[in-house]
């Protein structure tokens, strides 16, 4: 794709991941989850986005192998068009966090987002790094997990039926969504962010100064985030749950 095309494609992304939120606003949603409707509907929109580009990334290097031996040039019109279609994701949740949250309570997510375009934004529109921005998207199958779980504790599925509302998150559906994301966390998170940081190290000499110091600063922020989301789950889903049937012994 020329730039503008790349262009066009980043804004259609945009619009219909916007599209996509407002439909979601008409759809139904439950009760419990009411008092909290725009959060819903952003959860729901980044499982969307989630879903299709974990797989899109999976399917990119099916197709094209060869890429992982040049992350730098070597790329396809389905990679390019897969970091120019979250790129434009990315631009719109970003307006949706800022316009609809608080400062303190998203500037995880605006860091992080900040971090994703200046590398995205820099890799569709000059082409290079296309192949390192599709592997850092293999991360997304991990979202998937990571989203149905928010989903599903905003929903009120997170106790087995019967039980009090202040059980511990007791259903199948909640205890396999949460082993799930904390295995395909270490495969897709951990994994392909340590093999990345390899890579970058590695490569390091034949990158612009300014290319390095933009995918240092990058990884070593997201590595950070996601060290301390990976301790807020074990917490979260681990320790609680064990010290609960401690207690109830």
């Amino acid at each position: 794709m020329d730039l503008k095309s790349t262009l066009l494609v980043v804004g259609g992304s945009a619009c219909s991941f916007k599209l996509l939120n407002t439909i979601i606003r008409f759809l139904p949603t439950p009760e419990s989850a009411r008092m909290k409707s725009w959060r819903w509907r952003n959860i729901s929109t980044s499982l969307a986005h989630s879903s299709l580009t974990g797989p899109w990334a999976v399917l990119c290097f099916y197709l094209q192998p060869h890429m992982v031996e040049d992350l730098i040039s070597s790329h396809s019109l389905l990679s390019h068009s897969l970091v120019a279609v979250s790129t434009g994701y990315f631009i719109y949740d970003f307006l949706d966090v800022a316009l609809n949250q608080s400062c303190k309570r998203s500037w995880e997510v605006l860091l992080h987002h900040s971090a994703v375009l200046s590398c995205f934004s820099m890799s569709v529109t000059s082409r290079l790094y296309v192949g390192y921005s599709t592997v850092s998207l293999l991360v997304e199958i991990n979202s998937v997990f990571l989203h149905i779980r928010q989903l599903l504790l905003m929903s009120g599925w997170t106790n087995a039926p019967g039980t009090d509302i202040t059980a511990p998150r007791s259903s199948v559906t909640y205890r396999v969504t949460s082993w799930l994301n904390l295995g395909t966390l270490l495969v897709f998170r951990v994994c392909t962010l340590a093999w990345m940081t390899r890579w970058l190290a590695a490569h390091s000499e034949r990158m612009p100064r300014y290319v390095l110091l933009m995918g240092t600063v990058g990884l070593s922020l997201i590595s950070i985030m996601n060290m301390v989301l990976f301790y807020r789950l074990i917490r979260a889903d681990v320790l609680t749950s064990t010290q609960n049937t401690r207690n109830d012994c």
